[in-house]
């Protein structure tokens, strides 16, 4: 996946606030659906396209509960080509500054 799937699945409040949610550790899909009033079926799907995107992972079933956790290394990918892109556009910024007109 790319950063264009990554930046798509980022869209949406209700995976941002998934993501939110595990950075303080593994969530069971219960666990998840307990923090939204929307249904089961739908936090499944945004589940799905997180973990397209990589963003999250599941891992094996413990019992009868998946459990769903944060995949830093696309977040910290996507942070490096923000800063990219950012710092190229300071230094177009900076170089205007220094054209003297005569």
């Amino acid at each position: 996946m790319g950063i264009q799937d990554t930046l798509k699945a980022l869209a949406d409040p209700i995976r941002r606030e998934i993501l939110n949610l595990l950075k303080n550790g593994r969530l069971s899909a219960g666990e998840i659906c307990a923090h939204f009033s929307v249904t089961g079926a739908s936090i499944s799907r945004h589940l799905a396209i997180l973990k397209e995107a990589d963003l999250i992972r599941n891992q094996k079933r413990r019992k009868r509960f998946i459990y769903y956790e944060l995949n830093t290394s696309v977040l910290e990918d996507v942070m490096l080509w923000i800063t990219d892109l950012k710092g190229a556009s300071n230094n177009e910024g900076n170089d205007k500054k220094n054209i003297e007109v005569h």
